[in-house]
C-alpha cells in the first residue's frame, strides 16, 4: 500500500486541494480531502507542494529520443521506457505509410509488448497507422513511394504509381488482417476510390478509423462519419480547411460529436486561438492531445534523427525533412499539458481530460485514465512548474526526482 499525501489532486471535474490517495495492488483504494496518516506498513509519499493527475495518454506518437516505432524489434520497447519522464502512461505506437514488411515487423513488435509489458515502463496499446491509404496531395511527411490506392473488388487498382511493383495494397491490408488485435487506429482518406468501403470493411473488423491526411470535401467528410470515421487525425494539420462556403474536413469534424479529434498541443502546428475555437466547439471530452512526435523529441536543435526511412531535422518548433517539409513533431505530453493550461488558459481538471480522460476512453481503457477509486494508479506528480516530478503505473514508480 502507498499514500500520496498533500498533494492537489485533479479528478476529473474538479481539483481537491491538499487531499491523499490510497494505492493498493495498483488501484486507487480512496481518496481523500486532507492529509492522511499512512495505515501500518504502508509506504507515505509526502507531495505537498505538488499536483496529482491521470497519467497521460498519447495516441499519436512516431519516436522519441533518437528512436522510432519502425527501427525494429527493441524500438518500441525503448520509446516505452522512455515516455514515463514525460508523465506517459500509455501510447499507440504510430507509423508511417511503409512497406509491408516494415509494417509487419512494427506490428510484431507491438504484440511481443503488450505480451510482456514492463511495469516501469509506458503501456502498449495497439498501433496507430497512419497507412498507405492517404491522399498523395496531402501528403505531408508520408513517403509518397509508399502510398497505394485501396483495392477495389479484390482487383489491384490502375495507378500510375511508378512504385507498384515493389508492393501492392492487398499486401498492406494482409499484413493489417494478420494482427487485427494489434492494430487499434488507421488513418486514411475517405475519399480515394475505393476509401469508403475501406472505412467500412476496417469498421467490421473491429478497427478505430480516422480521417486524416485526406483532401476530402465536406459531404465525403461527413458520408465516411456516417459510415463508421469517429477519430480525427491531427484536426487541422493535412486536412482540407474550414472557409466560408466550404467547410471542409474541419467543419465536418468540429460540428459532430462523433469523432473525438486529434489536436498536436505545440502552439505551432495550430495556432493557439484556432486551439482555443477547436476547444469552444467540441469540448474537452471529444478532444485529444497528441504529440505527433517523431524520433527528434527529446533532441537537442539541429540534430538528425529518422521518420521512417527519412532524415529529419529538429528545429526550434518542430522536426522537418531535409527539403524544409514539417516532419511530425519534437513535442512531449508534458509540454502540451502546460500549453493547455498556460497558453490556452484551460483549467488544470480539463488539460488532464484532454491529455489523459479522453483518449483513455477512446481507446476502451475504461479502467484507467481518471483519478477515480477501483481505476488504476496511473499517475503524474507535477511540480509548481508543472514540470514531471513522478509517474505511478499501476502504482508502481516508473520515474522518480
Amino acid at each position: 500500500m502507498i499514500v500520496l499525501a498533500g498533494a492537489d489532486l485533479v479528478l476529473p471535474d474538479r481539483v481537491v486541494p491538499g487531499g491523499s490517495l490510497v494505492i493498493h495492488d495498483g488501484r486507487i483504494e480512496a481518496i481523500e480531502s486532507r492529509v492522511i496518516d499512512a495505515p501500518a506498513g504502508a509506504t507515505l509519499v509526502d507531495l505537498s507542494g505538488h499536483l496529482i493527475v491521470p497519467g497521460f495518454v498519447d495516441v499519436h506518437i512516431h519516436g522519441l529520443e533518437g528512436l522510432d516505432v519502425l527501427d525494429g524489434a527493441a524500438a518500441i520497447a525503448g520509446v516505452a521506457a522512455r515516455l514515463p519522464k514525460y508523465g506517459v502512461t500509455a501510447f499507440c505506437p504510430t507509423s508511417i505509410a511503409c512497406a509491408p514488411s516494415t509494417l509487419a515487423a512494427m506490428l510484431s513488435a507491438v504484440a511481443a509488448a503488450r505480451l510482456a509489458p514492463d511495469p516501469r515502463s509506458a503501456r502498449v496499446m495497439p498501433a496507430h497507422l497512419e497507412s498507405n491509404f492517404i491522399n498523395p496531395e496531402w501528403n505531408g511527411a508520408q513517403p509518397r513511394r509508399c502510398l497505394r490506392l485501396p483495392p477495389r473488388n479484390n482487383q489491384e487498382p490502375i495507378t500510375n504509381n511508378e512504385n507498384l511493383q515493389e508492393f501492392a495494397a492487398t499486401e498492406i491490408l494482409a499484413a493489417i488482417k494478420a494482427a487485427r488485435q494489434d492494430v487499434g487506429i488507421i488513418t486514411l482518406a475517405p475519399e480515394l476510390p475505393g476509401g469508403m468501403d475501406l472505412v467500412r470493411d476496417f469498421v467490421a473488423a473491429g478497427h478505430r478509423v480516422s480521417i486524416g491526411h485526406t483532401g476530402a470535401t465536406y459531404d465525403e467528410a461527413r458520408a465516411a462519419i456516417a459510415a463508421g470515421v469517429c477519430h480525427a487525425t491531427h484536426l487541422f494539420n493535412r486536412m482540407t480547411p474550414m472557409a466560408s462556403r466550404a467547410p471542409g474536413v474541419v467543419g465536418a469534424v468540429l460540428e459532430s460529436d462523433a469523432v473525438a479529434a486529434e489536436l498536436i498541443c505545440d502552439g505551432f502546428h495550430v495556432h493557439s486561438s484556432l486551439m482555443a475555437i477547436a476547444i469552444r466547439a467540441k469540448g474537452p471530452r471529444r478532444l485529444m492531445a497528441i504529440t505527433d512526435a517523431t524520433a527528434g523529441a527529446g533532441l537537442a536543435v539541429g540534430t538528425r534523427a529518422r521518420l521512417g526511412d527519412q532524415t529529419i531535422i529538429v528545429t526550434a518548433r518542430t522536426a522537418e525533412l531535409e527539403d524544409g517539409t514539417v516532419a511530425g513533431s519534437v513535442l512531449t505530453m508534458d509540454t502540451a499539458f502546460r500549453t493547455l493550461v498556460n497558453r490556452i488558459g484551460m483549467p488544470v481538471f480539463e488539460a488532464a481530460r484532454m491529455c489523459a480522460s479522453t483518449p483513455a476512453a477512446e481507446l476502451g481503457l475504461v479502467d484507467r485514465g481518471s483519478i477515480a477509486v477501483g481505476l488504476f494508479a496511473d499517475l503524474v506528480v507535477l511540480g509548481p512548474d508543472l514540470g514531471v516530478r513522478q509517474t505511478y503505473i499501476g502504482g508502481v514508480a516508473a520515474l522518480e526526482h
